[in-house]
């Protein structure tokens, strides 16, 4: 037996009836229809240090390692091999829907070196390009030595912890 309702009528008289099953599949089709958006918008996760607007612009070559510190803040991690130098890491990841692995689209290290009397020697702003460590200061790619060795150690461990 079939539940039916009766509503109104149609042009000739005749009584029009509607089925409940079908109403209530519309109303739940409609709700679902709307919810679905709010949660496939993509999402952006930042990781790690967020470099203030204009920043590295208040470190001048011979700044103090004090001056960096107010500026930049603490360093991610501190390098003391031939030298003394602050690496600051981000990285950036988004993910297009949700319920989607995300996907690395940028990677920084700015590292700030300095020299015996601890005076800024060098600003870099390391990143990967076309996958190889690419600084976008300079816009070099830095040839071998132990910087770069620790550069590849550092994208290697993010990279190994987003996966």
């Amino acid at each position: 037996m079939r539940a039916t309702v009766t509503r109104g009528s149609d042009d000739s008289g005749n009584p029009v009836q509607s089925n409940p099953r079908r109403t209530t599949a519309a109303c739940l089709l409609i709700l679902a229809l709307g919810l679905m958006p709010g949660g496939c918008f993509g999402e952006t996760f930042q990781r790690g240090y967020v470099l203030p607007e204009g920043a590295l612009q208040q470190i001048p070559l011979g700044a103090s390692q004090e001056q960096v510190l107010i500026v930049l803040g603490t360093p991610s991690t501190v390098a003391t091999v031939s030298g003394e130098a602050f690496y600051y890491i981000s990285q950036r990841a988004e993910r297009p829907v949700s319920f989607m692995q995300p996907k690395i689209v940028d990677q920084r290290v700015i590292a700030v070196y300095f020299d015996k009397n601890r005076k800024v020697r060098r600003v870099a702003e390391y990143g990967l390009k076309d996958g190889k460590i690419f600084d976008f200061v300079s816009r070099t790619t830095p040839t071998g030595g132990a910087d770069l060795s620790l550069l590849n150690g550092l994208f290697r461990i993010l990279l190994d912890k987003t996966t």
